[in-house]
């Protein structure tokens, strides 16, 4: 069924379609719609788990943790400070080895204080453990729920589904809502190995010793990496069941592209239109989209580039005193290749990224303008 959902609309009927157990959320600006659709759902009897207005982040998080902690399939949505303030919770879940699945629509993260789009909150949390998803239209955000909770849960980790705010959690677009039945035929009932239950009693969260610790924690990497499997393997059967798919990575025509734009979310979209203006103009543009960050793609990311391709990073994120962070991702994953590698550090706090400004930064990096280990700091000046 064809509908015309906002991003946030399209998250909430994306958890309604896997028939979660328990969602638990508190509200917060630019992610509100996503937890107030599910509350109304519910209390329309559309939703048949049971929702929870937790009193803050931290405490839905909570709620989360021992509702997966028994079995449950669960659920929340968040943004900027309320993801930071879940922070403590994040390690606890993925070191329990739960398989939650958050929403997280970008917002810039105070001070000062601003409302719009911003990628550092989520990316500030790339080493707790969660594996992290980037969407470019409502229609791959619901699509992404579903797989992202098949793969949480064959690999018991935690997932993030990600969204831009506003440009994509407020923006209507047509979306194709599938089935309960085509849903339910894709994603299967939680069926943990392993719960809380006093009939069987088993520790779980006791005080680890360090061996034990630092296996559990290998134990986690060698799963994180493993996911890079099962991410592909969803996206491939989610394409022949819905005729649609995402992978690792998107590219687009880079086969024999000089100088590739590089982003992330839904910067991505933009950045093909760029391509295409200046492809029509004879330049060899091609653009790449980093669908997932944690498990990083690295061999995804190699398979995708031409062998003397420059790369332009545009990072809607900061590490302050280093660079962008997916910039700084890139370079490590591409390491020790000879290849120019620049970085954008662009729309902090929601600036535009429009087509133009992206074809300034195109220009910039195909004449090797740029300072490689030096992160160019850009405004739109329209």
């Amino acid at each position: 069924m064809k509908k015309v959902l906002m991003g946030n609309h399209a998250a909430a009927l994306g958890a309604a379609l896997a028939r979660v157990d328990v969602a638990a959320a508190y509200p917060i600006t630019p992610q509100t719609q996503s937890v107030e659709l599910l509350a109304e759902l519910a209390a329309k009897g559309d939703f048949k788990g049971r929702f929870v207005l937790a009193d803050s982040e931290h405490s839905a998080m909570s709620i989360l943790l021992g509702a997966a902690s028994v079995g449950a399939r669960t659920f929340t949505s968040t943004s900027s400070h309320g993801l930071a303030y879940m922070h403590e919770l994040l390690h606890w879940v993925a070191g329990a080895r739960l398989p939650v699945v958050m929403v997280e629509v970008n917002r810039a993260l105070a001070a000062p204080w601003n409302l719009w789009t911003d990628q550092t909150d989520s990316l500030s949390q790339r080493d707790t453990g969660w594996m992290q998803f980037y969407c470019a239209t409502s229609q791959e955000v619901l699509d992404t729920v579903l797989q992202a909770y098949r793969v949480a849960e064959r690999v018991r980790l935690p997932a993030m589904v990600v969204l831009d705010g506003f440009t994509l959690s407020h923006t209507y677009e047509p979306v194709d809502v599938p089935s309960q039945a085509a849903a339910d035929a894709f994603l299967p009932p939680y069926q943990p190995p392993d719960i809380l239950d006093p009939a069987r009693p088993i520790s779980l969260g006791g005080l680890t010793m360090p061996k034990e610790y630092f296996r559990l924690r290998r134990r986690i990497d060698h799963d994180m990496r493993r996911a890079l499997g099962e991410i592909a393997a969803a996206g491939r059967d989610f394409q022949t069941q819905f005729g649609r798919g995402c992978g690792l990575v998107e590219d687009y025509r880079c086969e024999d592209a000089a100088t590739i734009l590089v982003t992330a979310g839904a910067v991505g979209s933009t950045a093909q239109e760029a391509v295409d203006s200046l492809r029509a103009e004879g330049l060899r543009a091609g653009c790449l989209r980093l669908r997932v960050f944690r498990p990083f793609p690295t061999q995804a990311l190699r398979a995708c580039l031409p062998p003397r391709a420059r790369l332009a990073v545009v990072d809607r994120s900061y590490s302050p005193g280093a660079s962008g962070i997916f910039f700084q991702e890139i370079k490590a994953a591409l390491y020790p290749s000879r290849r120019e590698i620049a970085g954008y550090v662009a729309g902090l706090g929601g600036g535009d990224i429009t087509v133009e400004f992206l074809r300034d930064i195109w220009r910039d990096a195909d004449a090797g303008r740029a300072v490689a280990d030096d992160p160019a700091w850009v405004e739109d000046a329209r």
